[in-house]
């Protein structure tokens, strides 16, 4: 067993070089491809990263405000401190319900018809459109990586396409088919599949478990809204 697993790591150095050797030796076309999968691959862990980083920051913001919310007794009352923090999207919400609220009633009480139904339902439009924009902030580059993922695959075929028909095509030249003259032809068209996957699978996990991460919190800023519009009613009666 030990012996087998010095072999394998032994020919680890050697595969690395013979990909290295195979690049090489591809054609234009499919070095440009798998440098294009290089580039998609930083892109995509980058993104990745970044998206799960700020989703844990804006989590831990929601949190920490909901908390702060939850000591006061009035919400309508609130000083204008708390509308002034729109990076968080609880206080996003919290700022645009509580603003069209009272500017639902300045208007109301200028022309002589102020009610509690209209003042609750500015406020509840107000919570459906910064919703609709905070939803929109967390699927925010979840596209550009949805096509990376989809996209890594049919790329790394064409440049297999590709190359299998550059080989092909040289093998009709020379009039010769000996396991000699196809391989180099093959071995640098099957690299973009490889690469392609390379790309494709670390990307695809990382955007399931995102997409995840992702309708959990848009789950729970729709709780909020909800028992935020509910607040507003109990108060406002």
């Amino acid at each position: 067993m030990s012996a087998m697993c010095v072999a394998l790591l032994s020919s680890i150095p050697v595969i690395g070089m013979n990909i290295i050797h195979i690049f090489t030796t591809s054609d234009t076309v499919g070095q440009i491809i798998v440098i294009g999968l290089g580039v998609f691959s930083i892109v995509a862990w980058s993104i990745m990263f970044g998206k799960y980083n700020d989703l844990k920051k804006l989590r831990y913001l929601n949190q920490s405000f909901e908390l702060r919310l939850r000591d006061e007794r009035s919400l309508l009352d609130l000083p204008e401190s708390f509308r002034q923090r729109r990076s968080i999207p609880y206080a996003d919400l919290f700022a645009d319900a509580v603003e069209s609220y009272w500017r639902a009633a300045a208007i109301g009480k200028e022309k002589g018809r102020d009610s509690t139904r209209a003042r609750l339902e500015h406020a509840e439009n107000a919570l459906q459109r910064a919703l609709a924009r905070q939803t929109l902030r967390y699927e925010s580059s979840m596209i550009f990586l949805a096509t990376i993922v989809s996209g890594a695959p049919f790329l790394g075929l064409l440049g297999t396409v590709w190359g299998v028909m550059a080989a092909f095509s040289a093998i009709s030249v020379q009039q010769s088919a000996s396991i000699q003259s196809i391989a180099p032809g093959v071995a640098s068209a099957l690299l973009t599949t490889v690469a392609g996957l390379v790309v494709a699978i670390p990307s695809m996990f990382g955007y399931n478990f995102l997409l995840g991460h992702n309708r959990q919190l848009i789950t729970e800023l729709e709780n909020y809204a909800s028992s935020l519009a509910d607040r507003i009613e109990l108060e406002s009666d």
